[in-house]
């Protein structure tokens, strides 16, 4: 509808200045030496009558948008009407305004498709008929009228065939885009389920006695599986950005809590790349979306392992005008000044004579800018060569402070010790996985295979979306709900989109999680579900 509101008063706006040109025209020709200027009066008088109507007509438009097949005839009309009486009234002086019948053939052809271009065709040809009946100058001129009718009948013919060629090309090229989200979609989900599996497995391992060299080679297949999870989570990202599904979802987060969770989340990856994380404490509240600020964060310090190890990363808020500021400062190596430029642009990588090879199509940056867009931040990069990289995130608008729940770190280590979960989670591997993890955590862990008449009495419900073909995770959560007959804390574990997710919730009180998901995001979720079942807040992962 907008579409279309849009080219009606594209044509209209078009036929105000095509008028107010002809106007123009005529007046100069009026004033030439050996011209009449009487004789060109009426049609000076139709023209500036013509131009008032046309503003009425775009006016109306706007009014009243949408698809109305007599208006847009009427309009058609309307333009030859003129069209004709300026050529009749003219005479050869006036034989130029035949562009307008060009132009209105066309600009109805191309702006609304090729039935209207075909009415348009028809009324110039019998608008050319009329004129030559009427005009002595064109009655002795037959070849001139033929060409002019021949002339307005091939160039539409040409335009339709170019519109059919167009559409058909639009047509498969959204087949195309439909196919691809369709293999996305299942291609997605079928990567996240061995990655989210290996993930845990890896989990478990850390968590056992090993030895040195074990530990050592757990150290480097989790190593191994964080790029891919993190190349994976980037395609994501991008798709998801692609297709425009993703909205931010504003939230009052105190800015300190947020960065210290990013900071202890990517503390095992900031070791690996032998980097000293240091964050300054802030107590600024602000109201952002957060997952959408943590990816961003996330993606920054992903860069900083990569590019700038063995040194100090430090992160910082500071005030920047009325609002706040995030810096991530690094000691890298630097990016030259040629490169600045395209920083920000998809899949641009710096790269050089004899680089050490580096995880990564670059991406990072290109979705941290797209997502500072899309939450209003202005996202700035400063660096200098052998002197490090700072990247700006600014324009957080601060926000009242609200209640902080602050927790004894021992106490926190041991929360989930005795707690009992019902693991609901048809594939095998992710099950086995998810439940040694759980255990080893001290989790008392009910696995089930299957939704289909589950009995449990567990503290909390851990459950895939998808289980089958008979029941989704939020109908195995419903039923137990149902069982108990209270609320039961739920978390839901998906490698579907997580938008479908939270539109099939409704207002469920139930939390989500996106595969692969990170243990430490999983452990996280598991004491917010235990300290406070009854406000969840629904977490998405990229």
């Amino acid at each position: 509808m907008k579409a279309e509101k849009d080219s009606e008063l594209d044509q209209a706006t078009l036929r105000i200045i095509v008028a107010s040109c002809a106007l123009v025209y005529v007046t100069v020709t009026s004033c030439l030496p050996g011209q009449d200027f009487y004789i060109y009066l009426p049609v000076i008088i139709y023209i500036i009558v013509f131009t008032l109507v046309s503003i009425g007509l775009r006016l109306a438009i706007a009014r009243w948008p949408g698809h109305y097949p007599i208006r847009r005839v009427f309009g058609m009309v309307y333009d030859y009407t003129g069209t004709c009486f300026g050529l009749v009234m003219g005479g050869e002086g006036a034989l130029p305004i035949y562009a307008v019948m060009v132009w209105v053939n066309l600009g109805n052809g191309m702006r609304f498709g090729s039935r209207y271009l075909a009415i348009a065709t028809v009324l110039a040809l019998f608008a050319l008929f009329m004129v030559y009946l009427l005009t002595p100058y064109w009655q002795s001129q037959p070849y001139m009228v033929l060409m002019l009718m021949v002339t307005s009948t091939v160039i539409p013919v040409y335009a339709h065939i170019l519109l059919k060629r167009t559409r058909l090309a639009s047509e498969q090229a959204i087949a195309a885009n439909l196919e691809k989200s369709r293999f996305l979609a299942q291609a997605s989900h079928d990567l996240r389920q061995p990655i989210h599996s290996i993930g845990l497995f890896t989990a478990c391992l850390r968590e056992a006695d090993l030895g040195q060299e074990e530990r050592r080679l757990v150290d480097n297949i989790d190593r191994s599986l964080l790029n891919v999870s993190q190349l994976f989570r980037s395609i994501l990202d991008l798709y998801t950005l692609d297709n425009g599904r993703v909205q931010p979802k504003y939230e009052t987060v105190h800015l300190g809590q947020l960065l210290r969770d990013l900071v202890r989340q990517n503390a095992e990856a900031a070791r690996w790349a032998g980097v000293e994380l240091r964050l300054r404490p802030c107590n600024h509240w602000v109201r952002i979306d957060p997952g959408l600020l943590a990816t961003m964060v996330q993606n920054v310090l992903s860069n900083c392992f990569k590019y700038a190890p063995q040194g100090p990363v430090l992160i910082g808020v500071r005030r920047c005008g009325q609002g706040l500021a995030i810096e991530i400062h690094d000691r890298g190596r630097g990016i030259a000044e040629e490169h600045l430029p395209r920083i920000f642009e998809e899949f641009y990588r710096v790269r050089q004579l004899r680089d050490k090879d580096v995880e990564g199509v670059g991406l990072g940056l290109s979705i941290v800018k797209r997502l500072g867009q899309l939450v209003d931040l202005e996202v700035r990069l400063r660096s200098r060569v052998d002197h490090g990289t700072s990247v700006t995130l600014s324009g957080l608008q601060p926000a009242a402070p609200q209640q902080l729940r602050r927790h004894d770190e021992a106490l926190q280590n041991g929360l989930l010790s005795g707690l009992r979960v019902c693991l609901v989670e048809d594939d095998r591997n992710v099950l086995l996985a998810t439940s040694a993890l759980l255990e080893r955590w001290g989790c008392v862990v009910q696995a089930e295979a299957s939704a289909e008449d589950l009995v449990t009495d567990c503290d909390i419900i851990v459950a895939d979306y998808d289980l089958g073909t008979r029941l989704s995770g939020i109908e195995c959560i419903d039923n137990i709900r149902q069982q108990r007959g209270w609320e039961v804390p739920a978390l839901i574990i998906t490698g579907h989109d997580i938008e479908k997710i939270h539109a099939a919730l409704h207002d469920r009180n139930i939390a989500i999680l996106s595969k692969p998901v990170r243990p430490v995001e999983l452990r996280a979720t598991l004491r917010a579900l235990r300290e406070t079942p009854v406000a969840l807040v629904h977490q998405v992962g990229a």
